[in-house]
């Protein structure tokens, strides 16, 4: 009996050990993007409306640091500017947010702006062109000749149109955050599928390799379908 229990508990340990892993990637990777969109979209509008200006130029600007700016690096100028010099996050680790949902945002607040920093950038460049074709339409021309409010023109016509490539953008992001935070994960020492992955190729651990792989395909696939049925949210002509 006492055999049974303790075969039966090495089976269901890495399983939830996974489960765990997984659940905080899911937690960090929402996070992220969560900024990317908070930031990027914002600033693709600004940058779109205000066209030529210097509030074009200095989003354009911010897209280019995104993007240039390596990710350790960044991650590394968080932990000695929010960590050593003022004292507000912590430096590294991890929290379950079931145990304590402020201390883990703030042990997840940094790598999530590290990684939501480049992929806010990529977003601001799309929107930026997507609201820019969008604003040329016909529609919105006659929106505006209507007497429509400069406001309800852009938010409510405009941008609801140009939303569609973002939110497939956003969707593959997102999936390849899951798997794609290597380095962030080890400048911060938290425990990810990203890590989990290279740590099971070095050690060849070909069961932990497939069970990733097959958890990040499927949730590919998920984060496609909700894509699908944002368009239809956010564009009502897909409807028909």
């Amino acid at each position: 009996m006492l055999t049974f229990l303790v075969r039966r508990l090495a089976q269901i340990i890495p399983t939830l050990i996974f489960v765990s892993i997984l659940i905080f990637s899911l937690q960090l990777a929402s996070m992220a993007i969560v900024i990317a969109f908070l930031i990027g979209i914002p600033a693709g509008i600004i940058s779109a409306v205000k066209r030529g200006t210097a509030w074009d130029y200095a989003a354009n600007l911010f897209a280019l640091w995104g993007i240039s700016t390596p990710n350790f690096w960044l991650g590394i100028m968080l932990i000695f500017v929010f960590s050593i010099q003022l004292g507000w996050l912590p430096a590294s680790g991890y929290v379950p947010l079931a145990e304590d949902w402020r201390a883990s945002l703030a042990a997840t607040i940094m790598p999530a702006f590290v990684l939501g920093n480049a992929i806010a950038a990529i977003l601001m460049r799309h929107t930026r062109s997507a609201m820019l074709q969008v604003l040329g339409s016909d529609y919105i021309r006659t929106a505006r000749a209507k007497g429509i409010s400069e406001r309800q023109v852009i938010l409510r016509h405009a941008l609801r149109n140009a939303l569609t490539p973002v939110i497939t953008l956003g969707a593959l992001e997102l999936g390849t955050l899951l798997s794609g935070a290597v380095l962030t994960e080890q400048i911060f020492s938290i425990p990810g599928f990203g890590k989990l992955i290279v740590d099971a190729v070095f050690n060849r651990d070909y069961a932990v390799v497939q069970g990733v792989v097959l958890v990040t395909a499927t949730v590919y696939i998920m984060l496609n379908l909700i894509a699908d049925l944002a368009y239809v949210l956010v564009n009502p002509r897909l409807r028909s």
